[in-house]
């Protein structure tokens, strides 16, 4: 991934950026606030507890990225309000962010995680790992539990009756973070058959696909390593745990 592909990765997350925004002013603008009861059908509800799940992924490495709680809180808080503007006007800073060489050698690793030297890999007694597991697992049930209970009770989601403005709009955001997420699955994978099968996952079934991909990489770590290692492919992983054990690391 060079300056040409991060060059691609601003333009896009900038249109998708300027999409949400639009259909958002446009959706209000035509169909009024959405503080309304009546818009809170059963699929409705069903699709915001799927965006918020997203959501709440999303949330976990901006936490993690921001040195201070106050950003962090800051940034959670907008996301939790605009959602994927959020998330696209985040990444579009981060892109931002990246020197010439940190955009050649490895954006992803930069991109993802803290400046290395900030980085701490030491085995702790209370385990991120395990915890973002039972976090992932149950947010994952709670999805699955929802989209069962939605079919049962009033049907398929496939009509069009169902399809109002502020549906659209939901779905709109919703899909937008689904691109956001895809990036790291892509980046994450060692193949692109491997990343083109999670992507039709999630497209299909939403956080469900992520938590159980979110899960099924932290099952990867060991349950007292650091928590920030699931955001890395293989390769970087191994090459910040070398970066850290090496002499004169601060």
């Amino acid at each position: 991934m060079g300056s040409s592909s991060i060059t691609f990765a601003k333009v896009l997350f900038i249109l998708l950026g300027c999409l949400m925004l639009w259909t958002l002013v446009d959706t209000i603008r035509t169909d009024g606030l959405p503080f309304r009861k009546e818009i809170l059908t059963p699929w409705m509800t069903a699709t915001l507890v799927d965006f918020y799940i997203n959501v709440a992924a999303i949330a976990v490495w901006i936490a993690y990225k921001e040195l201070s709680w106050i950003s962090a809180i800051f940034w959670i808080i907008l996301l939790v309000c605009f959602g994927s503007i959020t998330t696209c006007t985040y990444i579009v800073m981060q892109l931002f962010k990246l020197s010439s060489s940190q955009a050649i050698e490895d954006p992803f690793y930069n991109i993802l995680l803290r400046s290395p030297s900030r980085i701490s890999i030491e085995r702790k007694k209370f385990s991120s790992v395990v915890a973002l597991r039972i976090l992932f697992g149950v947010l994952g049930c709670l999805m699955l539990g929802t989209l069962i209970y939605t079919l049962l009770t009033d049907g398929s989601p496939f009509r069009e009756e169902l399809l109002t403005p502020w549906m659209v709009e939901t779905l709109v955001d919703f899909y937008v973070n689904v691109v956001a997420i895809s990036a790291w699955v892509v980046y994450k994978e060692p193949t692109g058959i491997g990343a083109l099968f999670w992507i039709v996952l999630l497209i299909c079934f939403g956080s469900i696909t992520t938590c159980s991909y979110i899960v099924m990489q932290l099952f990867h770590l060991s349950s007292q390593d650091p928590y920030c290692l699931v955001l890395l492919n293989t390769r970087d992983r191994d090459t910040l745990e070398m970066f850290i054990a090496s002499p004169g690391t601060p």
